[in-house]
């Protein structure tokens, strides 16, 4: 069920948080956010609440290339981080499918396509 689905999205861009959240909350998903690495990390320490779809922002002021992707999918189930960029070189992409992201989305991306790889990855495999 859509409502029991909750997504990190974490973006440095206040208006691209601003706009998932609203986007996927009107889809039926429950949103948090975080401005940078740091935050997210936090939210994803926080068991109460932890999300079971993390999109990730590829370039944040706090973190270097796909270093905080590493630790935030360390966090998380196989395959439950899609990452999001607009700077995305084919090694950049393939290197973080190797490394287990979900999907590579580039920006700017139609936020249907954003809520249908959601619900892919939320059911690719077991909640931890």
């Amino acid at each position: 069920m859509l409502a029991d689905l909750r997504v990190l999205v974490v973006d440095d861009e206040p208006l691209i948080r601003w706009s998932l959240s609203e986007a996927l909350a009107d889809r039926g998903f429950a949103v948090r956010v975080a401005p940078d690495g740091r935050s997210a990390l936090g939210a994803l320490s926080d068991g109460s609440a932890r999300p079971d779809v993390v999109l990730l922002d590829y370039l944040l002021p706090d973190s270097n290339g796909l270093s905080l992707f590493e630790r935030v999918r360390d966090l998380m189930p196989p395959g439950r981080v899609i990452l999001m960029t607009a700077f995305g070189s084919p090694d950049v992409v393939a290197k973080a499918l190797e490394l287990g992201a979900y999907q590579v989305v580039m920006k700017p991306f139609e936020v249907s396509d954003i809520a249908s790889a959601i619900r892919h990855a939320s059911a690719a495999s077991p909640p931890a």
